[in-house]
């Protein structure tokens, strides 16, 4: 095996080796997270206070009327000993729930501020297309508009219509004058002149 071989196969020093295997205990923060806000809300509610209240009450009385089997006499250390581990693991619990609620909240607030955003351009853009409408209407011809416009046009033929019948008549009646004078006078006799 030559000097070269022996170098690849034992890997360089500046690169780690990939065959060391450690145990490495892995816990999931989402699952964690959502086991200690349970937890939490657990720690807060009254059904928790009033079965503390009731562990703590048996703990004394049987630790003071029991003198057989105490084993936790008067100054209550194991019970102390008990609190504080509870109060050791509770605070950093309650700590990571508000944690994550104060991540969810922050979450919520930017995708509430994407909306709105997203709601004033789209309030502004229908503002300039309502506007961009109503500009496109006022050039447009309406139904009453129209109807006054045939109306009027109605109106003033109507009475042009009424203007040349009586031009009619009148000139009916001329002529009829007229016919009527032009028979009277070829009734009349020539001689007459």
């Amino acid at each position: 095996m030559s000097p070269d071989a022996s170098r690849t196969t034992r890997g360089k020093l500046d690169t780690p080796r990939s065959g060391r295997r450690r145990f490495r205990f892995h816990l999931d923060s989402d699952i964690v997270g959502v086991y200690s806000e349970r937890l939490a809300r657990f720690l807060g509610t009254g059904r928790y206070l009033g079965i503390q209240t009731i562990v703590v009450i048996v703990w004394i009385t049987l630790n003071l009327v029991a003198i057989s089997i105490r084993w936790d006499p008067y100054p209550f250390i194991l019970l102390n000993l008990a609190f504080s581990t509870q109060a050791a693991y509770a605070a950093p619990l309650i700590l990571l729930a508000q944690n994550r609620q104060e991540n969810r909240d922050r979450v919520a607030l930017e995708e509430d501020r994407m909306r709105a955003e997203q709601t004033k351009a789209d309030t502004e853009f229908l503002a300039r297309e309502l506007a961009a409408v109503r500009l496109a209407v006022g050039d447009t011809v309406t139904r009453d508009y129209l109807r006054k416009e045939l109306d009027d046009l109605l109106t003033e033929m109507t009475t042009q219509l009424k203007k040349a019948e009586k031009r009619r008549n009148a000139e009916g009646k001329n002529s009829d004058t007229a016919k009527s004078e032009a028979k009277a006078g070829s009734k009349r006799d020539p001689a007459d002149d």
